[in-house]
């Protein structure tokens, strides 16, 4: 399988995780969170930066990230 979520994690700017992640740190990482680092990627020219659609699937389903909060 692919990087796990904390392995890819560790491949982003800090900041940008930081600055993605300011005031919700105590709770689980959303897929919208990934999505606007994914799009910040994107637009720095680094797509390779960014995790593969299986990738996000493993990560949703095996509850490393939520989908979305109730």
């Amino acid at each position: 399988m692919g990087r796990t979520y904390a392995e890819w994690e560790a491949t982003q700017d800090s900041a940008m995780v930081a600055k993605v992640r300011a005031g919700d740190e105590a709770n689980k990482v959303l897929l919208n969170q990934i999505n606007w680092m994914w799009v910040a990627n994107l637009m720095a020219k680094k797509p390779e930066l960014n995790p593969s659609s299986a990738e996000l699937l493993d990560w949703v389903t095996s509850g490393q990230i939520d989908a979305m909060r109730k």
